[in-house]
């Protein structure tokens, strides 16, 4: 490889994880702002979660048309059209706030799907692409997510100290937030302009299109597909609840009635389950090209089922301490008193932090050709991060106060589901398929 090449796959790589940033701070953005919206308009937590909803239903419907401008029209040009559509996506939602308007700012989270569901069909492969696929592939995609994770932990904690009270939350007072994802989608859009990005030859892809074959030839990416279906919904579940259960002024669960900074204390704590997916992220990134994603991600599922399961017995009444943001008069950072139950479900992000990578890197392992194409169904499946919260969040408001611990059965499942794709599913028993 000559060092030309080498400075070229450098600044694509630099490019590709920013990418993932940017991923993250819109998607993050949603959970929040669904609290925002429960208040503001007055809805139960299921409908203050069709932001969320709405961000990633987008990616059922543009899932595969954006495998396809992948293949057809190749990164770069890829990239640039979903940077443009996040741009609309964020200005329509910073509209919805002048307007004062629930519809409006739905489908500007749409919008905003579909910019999400671009930048990650171009991320994913292209960086076990720059990485050579294998662990090397995986531990480029942990990288990313390390950047992923740390603008997904900034989302949260910048609302929780933006909102005066969650109880009088406005769509207005996020708008810094809004202008913030404004500038960074017209940053991008010039960086990515100007970086060159590696693409594939025009054979490659209509050897694809005159194949009798398809990514859905291989049972192990099947599998996998609907192991992201299972895993972000895993991922955007646990602190979006989470948050729910500590913010609800009813509950009262950190015994802060009244207190000022309350509601930052609350995104505080849901925070630190992305900052350990940081955290998470970077430890995989460190042994990623020495430790197989299948050993990684069945650790994760079996760590994930004991903190979720403990978490759910555990009594809410037994506290412990933790450092958080609290933008009171005391100071802006300081201890505070959580439910045990706050920490176990916030310990997750060390378990989720792997397994996007570790999921995508199995799925697509001696796909070889089909690998772009794969990709654009795995976007499909990504949905999932809008239809199992939701879902987690129907179950919150038919049990009652005690609905947000019990809802976590059904991450319990999701969990095992993982599991088992780890041991047995992520196995290529299609070998005899030609991938060249």
């Amino acid at each position: 490889m000559t060092q030309e090449k080498k400075s070229g796959n450098i600044i694509a790589i630099i490019a590709m994880i920013f990418l993932f940033g940017m991923i993250s701070f819109v998607t993050n953005l949603a959970s929040p702002m669904g609290d925002v919206l429960k208040y503001q308009f007055g809805v139960a937590n299921w409908m203050g979660t069709l932001g969320v909803f709405a961000n990633f239903i987008a990616y059922a419907v543009m899932g595969y048309p954006a495998g396809k401008m992948l293949q057809n029209q190749g990164y770069k040009k890829t990239a640039l059209v979903a940077i443009a559509v996040g741009f609309v996506g964020v200005g329509i939602q910073t509209i919805s706030g002048f307007a004062g308007s629930f519809g409006i700012y739905l489908l500007g989270a749409f919008v905003a799907g579909f910019s999400m569901c671009l930048l990650n069909t171009v991320v994913n492969p292209m960086l076990n692409l720059l990485g050579g696929g294998g662990n090397t592939g995986n531990q480029l995609i942990q990288l990313g997510g390390s950047f992923n994770s740390l603008a997904g932990t900034a989302v949260i904690i910048l609302t929780g100290i933006l909102l005066p009270s969650i109880a009088k939350a406005q769509i207005s007072h996020v708008f810094p937030l809004m202008y913030a994802a404004l500038a960074i989608f017209a940053f991008a859009f010039i960086v990515i302009l100007l970086t060159k990005i590696p693409e594939k030859e025009k054979s490659e892809v209509a050897s694809i299109e005159n194949s009798k074959y398809s990514p859905l030839s291989f049972r192990h990416f099947i599998l996998g597909a609907i192991g992201i279906f299972v895993y972000v919904g895993v991922e955007v579940g646990i602190p979006n609840v989470l948050n729910k259960w500590l913010q609800n002024p009813d509950l009262d669960v950190l015994q802060l009635r009244g207190v000022e900074g309350a509601e930052a204390i609350a995104g505080s704590v849901t925070a630190t389950y992305w900052l350990l997916m940081l955290v998470g992220r970077l430890i995989g990134a460190a042994i990623g090209s020495k430790v197989s994603a299948r050993v990684m991600l069945g650790t994760a599922s079996i760590l994930g089922l004991i903190l979720v399961m403990s978490a759910i017995f555990a009594s809410p009444e037994t506290m412990v301490n933790m450092p958080a943001f609290k933008n009171s008069p005391e100071g802006l950072f300081g201890i505070v008193n959580i439910p045990v139950n706050a920490m176990l479900l916030a310990l997750c992000g060390l378990c989720t932090s792997i397994m996007w990578g570790g999921i995508f890197n199995l799925a697509v392992e001696g796909l070889g050709k089909y690998t772009e194409q794969a990709s654009g169904i795995f976007m499909i499946l990504v949905c999932g991060g809008g239809i199992l919260p939701l879902v987690q969040n129907g179950i919150v408001d038919l049990a009652g106060g005690i609905g947000y611990l019990t809802s976590y059965w059904l991450v319990i499942a999701l969990f095992a589901y993982l599991l088992f794709y780890a041991l047995v599913g992520c196995k290529n028993v299609n070998k005899d398929i030609p991938v060249e």
